[in-house]
């Protein structure tokens, strides 16, 4: 539970997007997702807001090939 509410603090960017964004995969398929998507969500809070507004409203993904899969996931259950 406290994992949870950390990471919901770190969903809070300040930019209204990407707030509702993380939020709606936290809230929505964060419980459902493996280990490793799960970690590599807690890696992806922790990069710097331009980089995740070049990842998520931008054309933009990260070179990482397992941070890009998950973005992509990120933008298609978000994007419909």
């Amino acid at each position: 539970m406290q994992d949870l509410r950390r990471l919901r603090w770190q969903c809070r960017r300040g930019v209204k997007e990407l707030d509702a964004l993380l939020c709606a995969y936290l809230d929505n398929q964060y419980a459902a997702s493996g280990v490793t998507d799960q970690r590599l969500f807690s890696e992806l809070l922790a990069l710097e807001d331009d980089l995740l507004i070049a990842y998520f409203l931008a054309d933009s993904l990260p070179e990482h090939q397992e941070l890009k899969q998950l973005v992509k996931k990120i933008r298609s259950s978000f994007m419909g």
